[in-house]
């Protein structure tokens, strides 16, 4: 396998940016889910998955800190801006070593059940304890269009299931691959056009046909051991084997 794509998403849920090389750390992607907007009434992580209008918004890390445009185009300034933005009070927040948020999602593909919640990882806001970082091939996602799965780093080759329970070398950076990722209704949310393509309509087809025939999951996740530099074009290569889907 060879990367081809990498991307970043700096505040959960909001579109993200396409980067050519980064620094892989602890936490992941460096910038990657390190903001997350807070409802301030609930003290819950907002996502898109609750509150849809995130995928409409782009951040940016720019000397290492957030760029949040709003989808008329405006730089967001503050939290009145944001807030302002959504019709109720949010903040903007910054994860550190200590703090987690709490997040919510819905198990039913009509979204007609009941809301789940759960505390996500330390360090950045991402959903898992068990993963930091995504991998997905092109082979994998077919024909769907990239954004709907967010995924962080996207590879020629196939079969990157065979990676879970193993340790993967992606250009200088070690990682422990832990697991497959289950999918939500988020691959299902309309996204505004960008230049990565047009825009995106609401799909229950998406999650309901991962469902049957991926029991549910697409993309696998993994934990960095070792940190390191990665690029587009780097190997991913199997640890202690031969480079992954090249044997």
């Amino acid at each position: 396998m060879r990367i081809t794509d990498i991307w970043r998403f700096p505040v959960k849920s909001l579109q993200g940016e396409r980067i050519s090389e980064v620094h892989l750390g602890v936490d992941g992607i460096h910038g990657d889910r390190a903001w997350s907007l807070v409802n301030a009434e609930t003290g819950l992580h907002l996502t898109a998955r609750r509150e849809p209008q995130l995928l409409y918004a782009t951040a940016s890390v720019i000397d290492d800190e957030v760029v949040v445009t709003l989808p008329d185009g405006k730089v967001a300034t503050d939290d009145a801006a944001l807030s302002n933005w959504l019709g109720y009070a949010v903040e903007l927040r910054r994860a550190a070593a200590d703090t987690s948020g709490t997040f919510e999602t819905t198990l039913d593909e009509a979204e007609t059940g009941d809301w789940v919640q759960w505390t996500g990882a330390t360090g950045s806001f991402h959903d898992s304890t068990r993963s930091k970082v995504s991998l997905v091939s092109e082979s994998t996602m077919g024909d769907w269009d990239r954004r709907r799965f967010r995924i962080n780093i996207i590879t020629d080759g196939a079969d990157e299931i065979a990676l879970v329970g193993g340790s993967a070398t992606l250009g200088h950076a070690v990682v422990s691959v832990t697991k497959q990722i289950d999918r939500c209704v988020m691959v299902s949310r309309p996204q505004p056009a960008r230049s990565e393509g047009p825009a995106l309509e609401r799909d229950l087809d998406v999650l309901r046909t991962i469902n049957r025939e991926r029991d549910t999951f697409l993309g696998v996740g993994a934990l960095i051991t070792t940190p390191g530099r990665i690029a587009v074009g780097d190997m991913v290569t199997t640890v202690d084997s031969q480079p992954a889907g090249d044997a």
